[in-house]
């Protein structure tokens, strides 16, 4: 939803200016269908409805309300609503995604069968499925921060490699999650395809927020929290990461809802910067309410709708 209210707009705004003479025309067919209107300028109105034979009542919905409605729909789909860009040809399909995986004791822990690790890399083997194609990295951290894969869109290697990590082979223990993101952020600047980072971890030091803060990431970043969900809502070090990088949290589910929330999430990850004198191209959506006017033309056939004039 962000991401539709960040890039909504119409292709041809000045086209709306057709409603002005679409509220005349609907002002004067009101005034003209009110019949009573001339009486109760020679007629008392306490008398008047005495006088008046038949049904009095006005109806909620009448031809004209109905044909400013039309209009209004029909203008807004000529204006040219959008929100998606259309994918340059001189640019990949799919946003690349760093994933930053932690690698360290805590992720041993089998709160979440058989361990918090082996249940991160299933998710992101499950993740990588579901966005096949997407270009993914792969970085490992724990004291130390290590760039394992740059992005490929070979998903195999990406799940292979981090099948093989482990923290028996991390050169030392702690928890450096700026350092990580700093790194993350880095192979995603050079390689100039915009792109998001995807930091899976089951915690985070409390005194890395600062540092987190500090960063100048330019990425949309996701935490995807792979521990119990009382164990995520009481750690507080998680809680200030989150905040300190503007992150979007998921939590680890038994389902496949914890994946398709993420993937959501990189589907609306920026892509590769318009290049030089490359026009952008945007995606109209005006048809999608093509059902809403053939709806009201059909509404339209009934005994007695007309328009007064």
């Amino acid at each position: 939803m962000t991401a539709f209210l960040e890039n909504f707009h119409l292709l041809r705004p000045w086209v709306l200016l057709l409603l002005l003479p679409a509220l005349a025309l609907w002002w004067a067919s009101h005034r003209a269908s009110d019949t009573m209107r001339r009486w109760r300028q020679v007629i008392d109105p306490a008398l008047l409805k005495h006088l008046v034979v038949g049904d009095t009542a006005r109806r909620a919905l009448r031809p004209h309300h109905l044909l400013l409605a039309g209009i209004a729909v029909v203008t807004l789909a000529a204006a040219g609503p959008t929100w998606h860009r259309e994918p340059s040809p001189f640019a990949e399909q799919a946003a690349p995604a760093m994933i930053v995986l932690k690698v360290t004791p805590s992720m041993t822990t089998p709160d979440l069968a058989p361990t918090r690790l082996d249940r991160a890399r299933q998710k992101i083997g499950d993740l990588l499925k579901l966005r096949d194609g997407m270009p993914a990295g792969l970085i490992a951290y724990s004291g130390s921060a290590h760039l394992v894969l740059p992005p490929t869109p070979d998903r195999d290697v990406v799940i292979g490699m981090a099948g093989a990590l482990s923290p028996a082979i991390m050169p030392r223990e702690g928890d450096q999650l700026a350092d990580a993101v700093k790194l993350a952020a880095q192979v995603l600047r050079d390689g100039g395809q915009g792109g998001s980072i995807l930091v899976v971890a089951d915690n985070a030091a409390r005194g890395q927020a600062a540092a987190l803060k500090s960063l100048a990431v330019g990425a949309p970043v996701i935490l995807f929290a792979v521990a119990p969900p009382q164990f995520v809502a009481a750690d507080a070090g998680l809680a200030a990461a989150v905040s300190a990088l503007d992150a979007r949290e998921v939590v680890a589910t038994v389902d496949n809802q914890d994946v398709q929330a993420i993937a959501r999430r990189l589907v609306d990850a920026p892509g590769a910067p318009v290049a030089a004198g490359e026009t952008v191209h945007w995606q109209e959506a005006g048809w999608w309410l093509t059902p809403a006017v053939s709806l009201m033309v059909l509404l339209w056939f009934r005994r007695g709708w007309v328009i007064a004039s």
